[in-house]
């Protein structure tokens, strides 16, 4: 038993360091054998917050971490979960605190919940000798309750948001979810809300990457950009990190090592999902194009597991053909890895292996918003490759271990896999600094300490206070309003104006989502809009109207695919038309899964109508498109880029009298027809637009490109009053 003063001497020792207290409500969070994936609310974030504690209070400078989250006690989870207190060391703690039912309940139920965990927090805190020094949310409920116990106590707050509702409410409507669903399931107006107040109460907000920044707390009315601080997330260097020598003789060694017919060469590493946006195609082909890769180096792709490919969903199934397909044809046999299946446990190796041959790890993503695996490499003794586009601009200034290249251009990517590769002093000073620059930036040491950096002059008024810009709120809670155009003839048609459109977009993101639909495909969009620095749009509806894409990660809404594939057979199409004179099919980069495209001679050809009729004769209901008077698409009959916005405006909520929309080819055309309200630039194509000229909702504008819709935002008052001028005002 210690006496009074020897308790005394430990809590004036104690006091010494910063009391920090952290709140993630949701999940099951204990500090040993955590059930990651169990379900979707015991994932990545309840690994980060227990590191994030054990970081802290490691520190010198540190008095005491409580982690708090809320109390369990029921038979179908473990009885870990029902301690209020659980030790995770000398001066950090999990504190459990009752709120709700005693059961598990996920975290879209928690909310009605949640003012009592707050009033319990409270408590527990009030009895304590000592209130914190800083509070620190994690997630929107944890934001919520942080911002409650922070008001009442007067206590700082510091918040990591991990994900944000306005971005997970577009991936669940690409999904197929429906605006109503994701209210009623998920209750995201309240979810909103609460990432609203917390960033109207915090101090300070901790990101990943500054793109996370820029991209999506920017949506946010209460965003302050003087708010928010990028400290990435801090890596496990027990697991990750250099070879010791005995990597060849493990059994994923064996799996990759089976592929290729010289085993013992350097390894160029690609690992990720197989999802389009990863772009391995482009990978594949730069390694397919250049043999002096070939010689050099084998090239191992590690994506995902799989069984049989046709078991796995319409999205994977074509980036792992796509593969397979290239792989044929560029004859890579023996060159090649492409193992079936690996585990967990199987990534560090996988890491190591590729390290001990003096390889290379790339990640040619369209975009990447941080770029975890970059980290988990550099950590491993890898100099790395990584697109130009997001994180790895961040990891890699940090790193100083690789190269940045444009994820559009396969000789881009070539030339950074060689500028590593064939230079051996080269390889061995990044692999050295990347393990440095992990150690200093993304290790867990380096977050603590980071952090720390960042809370020690809160706490000691040391800095001057947050002072918040005005806020004006949004009379609703999404965009209510949309802007779309063509990308070619459209926003490029002047390109000195298209900078002022750019900045007048930025200004009203808030209020306006802005949306491009071309008859490009994705990549080739995606390197116009690189080219002429036109930012990613809210939107992205490419192949004529037959794919849709979201911000901020090019996210393809699948909802939409599994709408537009009904009744659609592409064989009996070119069957049909690849027979017919004055039609000859466009390259195949021109060609998409849903998007058969031809050049036509309309002196030679067959007429539309009599293309429509030969094409109905074999039963094939399709939408055939003509344009820019040389260019004919055929798309599924559900398709076009009308279709396409109107699918978006009805799943987003948005009125169609609130969408703005620019064309200049009968390609647009029933993107104007209707209720929208339109604009033809004055750089159009007169005879395919001429069936518009008597619609009373079509301004022809008088200035060519991105000008005529300027000219056209101005017509409508569209940020305003987004309306038809009364004839008066013609």
């Amino acid at each position: 038993m210690l006496s009074q003063s020897e308790q005394a001497n430990i809590e004036n020792e104690a006091n010494k360091g910063l009391y920090l207290c952290l709140f993630s409500i949701h999940g099951l969070i204990r500090g040993e054998e955590l059930e990651l994936g169990r379900d979707a609310d015991t994932g990545g974030q309840t690994k980060y917050v227990v590191e994030l504690a054990r970081a802290l209070a490691a520190r010198p400078d540190v008095a005491q971490v409580d982690l708090f989250t809320r109390l369990v006690d029921s038979p179908d989870v473990s009885g870990d979960y029902a301690k209020p207190v659980e030790r995770l060391g000398d001066n950090c703690a999990i504190v459990r605190i009752k709120a709700g039912p005693a059961g598990y309940i996920p975290k879209e139920q928690l909310w009605d919940h949640l003012d009592s965990f707050v009033d319990n927090a409270i408590d527990y805190l009030q009895a304590k000798n000592r209130h914190p020094d800083i509070l620190h949310s994690h997630y929107a409920d944890g934001g919520y309750v942080g911002s409650r116990i922070a008001h009442v106590l007067g206590i700082p707050l510091i918040h990591t948001g991990h994900s944000l509702g306005r971005v997970k409410r577009r991936r669940l409507l690409a999904s197929g979810v429906t605006a109503d669903e994701v209210e009623s399931r998920y209750n995201m107006s309240r979810r909103v809300e609460a990432e609203e107040t917390t960033l109207a109460s915090a101090e300070r907000v901790i990101t990943s990457t500054s793109q996370e920044i820029e991209e999506q707390y920017e949506l946010y009315d209460f965003y302050q950009p003087k708010q928010m601080v990028v400290i990435p997330p801090g890596t496990d260097l027990t697991r990750f990190h250099p070879p010791v020598g005995k990597e060849w003789q493990t059994d994923i060694a064996g799996e990759i090592g089976r592929f290729l017919k010289e085993p013992e060469k350097p390894i160029i590493l690609a690992l990720s999902r197989p999802d389009a946006r990863k772009n391995i195609a482009s990978l594949i082909v730069a390694y397919g194009q250049d043999k002096t890769l070939q010689e050099r180096a084998n090239l191992v792709v590690v994506a995902g597991n799989r069984d049989d490919i046709r078991d796995l969903d319409s999205g994977a199934q074509e980036v792992l053909s796509d593969l397979l397909r290239l792989i044929d044809l560029y004859d890579l046999y023996g060159l090649v890895a492409y193992p079936k299946h690996h585990k967990a446990d199987d990534v560090p190796l996988i890491y190591r292996l590729t390290a001990f041959s003096g390889g290379v790890f790339v990640n040619p993503a369209l975009t990447e918003p941080f770029g975890l695996t970059l980290i988990e490499a550099a950590a491993s003794g890898l100099p790395i490759v990584a697109t130009e586009d997001g994180g790895p601009r961040d990891i890699i200034a940090n790193c100083a271990n690789g190269v940045l290249i444009n994820p559009l251009e396969t000789e881009d990517i070539a030339r950074g896999l060689k500028d590593i590769l064939l230079d051996w002093e080269q390889w061995q000073t990044r692999s050295t600094q990347g393990l440095r620059g992990v150690r200093e930036h993304y290790s867990w040491e380096a977050h603590a300490a980071h952090y720390m950096e960042m809370v020690t002059p809160i706490v000691e008024k040391r800095t001057e206070p947050l002072i918040r810009e005005p806020i004006v709120r949004q009379a609703m809670l999404y965009h209510d309003r949309a802007i779309f155009t063509d990308l070619d003839q459209n926003l490029l048609g002047n390109p000195e104006s298209l900078p002022e459109l750019i900045r007048v977009i930025r200004e009203n993101r808030k209020c306006a989502s802005f949306g491009l639909a071309t008859g490009r495909r994705l990549d080739s969009a995606l390197k116009v809009m690189k080219r002429h620095g036109i930012p990613e749009p809210d939107v992205l509806i490419t192949s004529g109207g037959t794919e849709i894409y979201y911000a901020p990660e090019l996210t393809q809404d699948t909802a939409w695919t599994r709408h537009i594939e009904k009744q659609w057979t592409p064989r009996v199409v070119r069957r049909v038309l690849d027979a017919l004179p004055g039609l000859v099919r466009q390259e195949k980069s021109e060609q998409s899964r849903f998007k058969i495209s031809y050049y036509i001679d309309p002196e030679k050809a067959p007429s539309q109508e009599e293309i429509n009729q030969l094409l109905f004769k074999e039963e094939q209901s399709v939408n055939v498109i003509f344009s820019f008077g040389q260019f004919l698409d055929v798309l599924p009959i559900r398709a076009s880029k009308g279709l396409a916005l109107r699918y978006m405006a009805a799943t987003w909520g948005i009125p169609l009298d609130h969408i703005l929309v620019a064309g200049g080819s009968g390609a647009d055309l029933d993107m104007m027809r209707g209720n929208t309200l339109a604009v033809v630039v004055g750089n159009r194509h007169h005879e395919e637009l001429s069936q518009l000229e008597d619609i009373e909702r079509i301004y022809f504008a008088e200035a060519e490109g991105a000008a005529g819709i300027l000219e056209a935002l101005a017509h409508y008052d569209f940020f305003q009053q987004c309306r038809m001028p009364a004839a008066s005002e013609h």
